[in-house]
């Protein structure tokens, strides 16, 4: 049974869970193309946003609901989850192309780097990291296909999150261009600070991250187009956008609140 297929079958028995799906999807896509034409910074950037749907703790079922409307691109923060996903959906979703958006620990990078589709990893946050994705995906065969990767970089200066500080942007950036020939550096990325009220003006860490993608095009000669900016979330991904964010990152918008299992005792 085919991707199409399956998701009919499933809509028909699912008391319009799935229906929702689909609303909140175009909706969120109307969402991106009007901050698009709101776009304020800067002018000659060309690359239409990608939006990033993030599953995490929801069924595959719900990912395959989503992919049937067009949507190729999709995040995940855990490795575990991504790695059984990326399989589960291997054949109903073929075209899907997946996203690591977590923190990565150098014991978890070859069971990542072993996921069907994988894409990107947004999250390379040291040149330990970096050097690990590195040597495995050569391990793996695929040193002919770079596998694209974006530092992520903590701008709001937060100890519970991760990334590379703004001024240590460029360093890291060189060691991958120059160290890790099986990568490919394409942008940068962060997760802004979620307590920021808009109406005092643009989120400050949106602008550093800006900033920061000003530091490594001119340090390394690269235009407006080859460095790839991923910030914004469910919460502010729109004006992220208008900010000139070229990667989105949207998860409960769509998919509604995150399921947690209870821990255990």
């Amino acid at each position: 049974m085919n991707c199409l297929a399956t998701i009919r079958k499933v809509m028909t028995s699912s008391n319009g869970t799935n229906g929702l799906l689909l609303s909140n999807i175009a909706s969120v896509n109307a969402k991106v193309k009007e901050a698009l034409s709101k776009r304020l910074v800067p002018n000659n950037l060309t690359r239409v946003p990608r939006l990033v749907c993030v599953g995490k703790t929801k069924p595959s079922s719900a990912i395959e609901t989503v992919y049937s409307e067009g949507q190729r691109h999709f995040g995940e923060n855990y490795v575990n989850e991504i790695a059984e996903k990326s399989v589960t959906l291997q054949t109903s979703c073929p075209e899907i192309k997946w996203h690591f958006i977590g923190h990565l620990q150098s014991k978890n990078v070859r069971k990542l780097l072993e996921c069907p589709n994988l894409d990107m990893i947004e999250t390379i946050d040291s040149e330990k990291i970096a050097d690990r994705v590195n040597k495995v995906w050569g391990a793996l065969g695929k040193a002919n296909s770079p596998l694209k990767v974006m530092v992520q970089i903590n701008t709001s200066n937060e100890p519970q999150k991760y990334g590379v500080a703004p001024g240590d942007t460029c360093k890291l950036v060189e060691y991958i261009r120059e160290k890790c020939p099986n990568l490919a550096f394409c942008g940068i990325m962060t997760i802004g600070s979620f307590s920021h009220d808009y109406s005092q003006g643009p989120n400050p860490d949106f602008l550093k991250l800006l900033e920061c993608k000003k530091d490594v095009m001119e340090q390394f000669s690269l235009q407006e187009d080859e460095v790839e900016v991923s910030m914004g979330m469910s919460n502010d991904f729109e004006h992220a956008i208008e900010l000139g964010s070229t990667n989105v990152r949207v998860g409960s918008t769509i998919f509604g609140a995150r399921e947690y299992a209870a821990s255990a005792t």
